[in-house]
């Protein structure tokens, strides 16, 4: 595989979603009210080892569910005709919870904003925090995360790749060129 830099690889990704573990915990002074709620694709398995590094430690279950954006989406025609739905899955109420997203790249906040707009139409939360593994900067909407495993500052030219083993079959995030054609 060709890339231009690791930025972190399988321990240094442990590392980060240990700390956010701790840092959801110490803010919210406990699991009350607490839950997790995974953006499809990456965010989800990132949500669930979040939730199993937190019962590790609290010796809790946190509630974990799995966020579609798919038709909340702003650039929805642009992605696709035929887009590839992989469905939200929501065992419990948010309402009145307090709402941790979890994603793996925040760059522009549109997938943040498309979210945010996605849970008000299951429920309404007490509040919405957010946890990311990379921040890359370049924001178009006013979105920053509470949790951030690391801050990469990228050109518009670079482009960051996160490798979940749940996913990819290996843990890494990896910088590289942008390689659009056209």
């Amino acid at each position: 595989m060709a890339y231009k830099t690791i930025l972190m690889d399988e321990a240094a990704m442990d590392r980060a979603l240990t700390r956010i573990a701790h840092e959801i915990l110490e803010r919210n002074k406990g699991l009350a009210h607490i839950c997790l709620i995974g953006i499809q694709r990456r965010g989800v398995p990132l949500a669930e080892r979040i939730a199993a590094k937190i019962e590790a430690i609290e010796g809790q279950k946190v509630p974990v569910g799995i966020l579609d954006i798919t038709f909340y989406r702003d650039d929805l025609s642009l992605l696709s005709e035929h887009p590839v739905i992989n469905g939200t899955s929501m065992p419990f109420a948010i309402q009145d919870m307090k709402v941790i997203l979890v994603d793996d790249v925040l760059y522009t906040g549109r997938t943040t904003r498309a979210a945010i707009e996605a849970l008000f139409d299951v429920g309404r939360p007490q509040s919405i925090q957010l946890a990311i593994l990379i921040d890359r900067g370049h924001r178009e909407l006013p979105v920053r995360a509470d949790y951030t495993g690391k801050n990469v500052p990228t050109s518009r030219a670079e482009i960051v790749h996160v490798h979940i083993k749940e996913v990819d079959g290996d843990d890494c995030v990896l910088l590289d060129d942008n390689q659009k054609e056209g």
